[in-house]
């Protein structure tokens, strides 16, 4: 294989025409031979999409017939999308978004729900999944906490695993391959800021926020890692050989394909200033062991240049396109060389199972965090519906949604035509899209929702249609004014209500006027506008206050909770959230979510996160060491917290170690004392009382959802490899040293119902 060949199995290509058709752009395929003489490695084309599904199915066709063509090999193209909560496009088959599906705490469901995923990609011709997102959220300041599945290693690590199994299968022969990533810390930046430093330690780095990412090659086989935006110690992810070489491949034992970010490797140059030019930021990531620039080869256009002038060996360039062909090869796109796995037989996606799966996720994530009796809703109540969200579909969705996707091409347009105040449409106003503020855009977001959702009733609509109940709106309160709330219409109209509701919450996506997303962070962390002075108006009332928050991350919200009587969250659950909000207000069904992150009751506690090491954070088994003096150190709501209508009683039975000391199992048993059927998340939870290094006050090590029905029991056995606890020595080498080990077992990290005391030996992991 010549050069340019070698160098043509990397780069992407950008074929839009820029023309644009409602909401989509054209794609020119015959732009292939002129940008890509010599063949076409990857396919990037983000918001450019056909919305007619027949047109994008036959678009990708025609790309892959093209690229064949121009390649000497024959060899076709890899085709990327977005896949976090189903296909994003207009098509594309939707799920309650990454943090919803967290707060079921069940892993076999979004495996289901990733296979319907994976069903349409491969219909359409798409063979990467640019999803999960594995980073640990511990801030919710941090714009993308509703892209991950939280803050715990173990949570995140089962969800990753199953949502990845989803995508590929046990055996990677769906023809559909999953990406993991941010790699690695991205979530945790200072400030929270979008592409910031990241100011972790080797060791957390290593056994924390590499755990999922660990899991899922050691349990899913992840085919794809993506490298994250930050810097840590100085050095950018995207040329750091510590992270994506020594962590990644040698102690991870990744053996996969590293892709960039989008333009990560250009802002080595252009950010960073770590490169003097774009050859220099092509040597760097590519000696560091990062494989394919995304979404164009903008820096490793430059490789060639790099190899002559001796930046980079040729062997490094040999090393990158092997992977790439190796990938290539697994999904069939490389004549005369099978599949080294045989590909299933493809399926189209089944939208009833769907449409039912989805409805699953939304009823086991909607979260009760306070009821004092007040909720379910009694038949023949008056209630008044207040705050504008109410009756606001959009505000369900996040962003990588088939919603917040449509939306990017209205933003550009505007752009472009010079409507938006204050940015410049030149041809660097795409880089700052994503922090775009349009004002007054949301009324025509909100009406291309109800276009895409034309049988999706807003909030007020499912509640209004719920039989036996009197609702009457008050359109007062809102994320998009910070105008005085007239207190005594607002309470004249709350007045002979037996019950009022107030909807709250903020609007995640890319360009508008949403206050959480990519590139979104919050200093605040507030529900945005009035609605804080709403939540103090209706405490004035005579009624008792529900108050429901539609958000993708923790708020800083302590008022909120005074003041209400009840609080329901509904964790950005898209196109099903409404009806599933209204049916937990009710009680036509059960609430079963439960919280994958901790809430903070200020803003000066964050970072908060269950998992913190002894003599830091709010917890102290030993006692109050250190706190505010200000303000009390525990948290708003507990990760893990969640209440139902079902009065449940959870007990610890037993805890042993099993004879060669490599399994803990604790057997459990719950018992539902009243006339309704409910269901739990049983939590195991384990303290090593000493360690060489600082541990932990607490590690999530199992966790199952537990269904009895009313007036029954039933008994359940958790087990967990001790290797969950294992960590990094001093000396580098991974285990656990010998000694007392308290496993708690409850219904939050907080609701503990029994501990125990095991002696554990020591144990080491294997050397690779």
């Amino acid at each position: 294989m010549t050069l340019p060949a070698l160098f043509s199995m990397r780069p992407g290509a950008d074929l839009s025409t820029g023309e644009g058709r409602k909401v989509a752009f054209f794609v020119d395929t015959d732009r292939i031979a002129q940008l890509r003489p010599h063949g076409l490695g990857h396919l990037s084309l983000a918001w450019m999409l056909p919305l007619d599904g027949g047109e994008l199915r036959r678009t990708f066709a025609d790309v892959q017939a093209k690229a064949r063509e121009v390649s000497r090999f024959g060899i076709g193209a890899l085709i990327h999308a977005e896949g976090l909560n189903g296909l994003v496009h207009g098509t594309g088959i939707q799920f309650p978004t990454a943090w919803a599906q967290a707060a079921t705490w069940m892993p076999g469901l979004i495996e289901r729900s990733t296979a319907i995923t994976r069903d349409q990609f491969r219909d359409y011709g798409i063979q990467l999944c640019f999803s999960p997102v594995l980073d640990l959220a511990r801030d919710p300041r941090w714009g993308r906490v509703h892209e991950t599945f939280g803050e715990d290693q173990e949570l995140a690590a089962q969800l990753a695993v199953a949502f990845i199994r989803g995508i590929q299968g046990t055996g990677r022969d769906t023809g559909v391959l999953a990406t993991g990533k941010h790699f690695l810390g991205y979530s945790s930046s200072d400030g929270a800021l979008n592409q910031a430093r990241t100011s972790l330690g080797r060791r957390q780095l290593a056994d924390e926020y590499a755990e999922p990412f660990r899991r899922a090659i050691t349990e899913a086989s992840l085919a794809i890692v993506m490298n994250s935006y930050n810097e840590i110690d100085g050095t950018p992810a995207a040329a750091n050989r510590w992270l994506l070489t020594d962590l990644l491949r040698e102690q991870l034992g990744f053996t996969g394909l590293v892709v960039s970010d989008y333009d990560a490797v250009t802002m080595l140059h252009s950010v960073y200033h770590v490169a003097g030019d774009q050859r220099e930021a092509a040597a760097a990531a590519l000696s560091a062991g990062l494989d394919v620039e995304l979404p164009a080869d903008e820096s490793f256009r430059k490789l060639r240049e790099a190899v002559e002038a001796g930046l980079v060996g040729e062997d490094a360039v040999d090393t990158a396109v092997r992977r790439v062909l190796e990938i290539k090869q697994d999904l069939g796109l490389v004549p005369g060389f099978a599949p080294r796995r045989p590909l299933r037989r493809p399926e189209p996606p089944d939208r009833t199972a769907a449409a039912a799966i989805g409805r699953d996720i939304a009823e086991h994530a909607v979260t009760l965090l306070e009821n004092d009796g007040t909720l379910p809703l009694r038949p023949g109540a008056k209630v008044v519906l207040a705050g504008r969200l109410a009756d606001e579909l959009r505000i369900h969705f996040g962003a990588y949604t088939d919603v917040a996707n449509a939306e990017v091409p209205i933003a550009v347009q505007l752009i472009q035509a010079g409507q938006v105040p204050g940015v410049d449409p030149d041809e660097h106003f795409f880089t700052e899209l994503f922090t775009t503020r349009i004002p007054g855009i949301g009324p025509r977001f909100e009406t291309l929702t109800r276009e895409q959702y034309p049988d999706t009733p807003t909030l007020l609509a499912a509640l209004d249609a719920a039989p036996g109940l009197d609702v009457t709106f008050l359109d007062a309160g809102s994320p998009d004014t910070t105008d005085p709330i007239d207190t005594d219409a607002v309470l004249d109209a709350a007045r002979g209500a037996d019950i009022v509701v107030a909807v709250l919450g903020e609007r995640t996506g890319w360009a508008g006027e949403h206050t959480a997303g990519e590139g979104q962070a919050s200093a605040q962390v507030r529900l945005p506008g009035n609605q804080h002075e709403l939540v103090s108006v209706l405490a004035q009332a005579e009624a008792p206050l529900v108050s429901v928050l539609i958000t993708g991350r923790p708020l800083v919200v302590p008022d909120v909770a005074e003041a209400s009587a009840a609080v329901l969250l509904a964790p950005l659950l898209g196109a099903q959230g409404p009806s599933t909000v209204a049916d937990a207000l009710t009680g036509a069904i059960e609430p079963g979510g439960r919280l994958p992150m901790t809430f903070p009751r200020h803003v000066g506690q964050i970072p908060l996160f269950h998992g913190h090491p002894y003599g830091s954070g709010y917890a102290h088994p030993t006692g109050r060491r250190v706190g505010y003096n200000d303000l009390e150190n525990g948290p708003l709501y507990p990760f893990g917290h969640g209440l139902g209508y079902a009065r449940l009683e959870l007990e610890l039975l037993d805890v042993h170690l099993s004879d060669d000391g490599g399994t803990i199992t604790a057997r459990t048993r719950t018992t539902n004392h009243g006339g309704r059927d409910g269901s739990t998340v049983v939590q195991v939870y384990a303290r090593d009382e000493h360690g060489s290094v600082v541990r932990p006050v607490r590690q999530l090590l199992a966790f199952e959802r537990v269904t009895v029905t009313a007036g029954s029991v039933a008994d359940t056995a958790l087990e967990a490899p001790v290797d969950r606890l294992f960590y990094t020595a001093d000396d580098g080498t991974r285990g656990i040293e010998a000694g007392d080990v308290t496993i708690l077992v409850g219904t939050s990290s907080e609701q503990i119902a029994g501990t125990r005391t095991l002696a554990v030996p020591a144990r080491r992991a294997s050397t690779r």
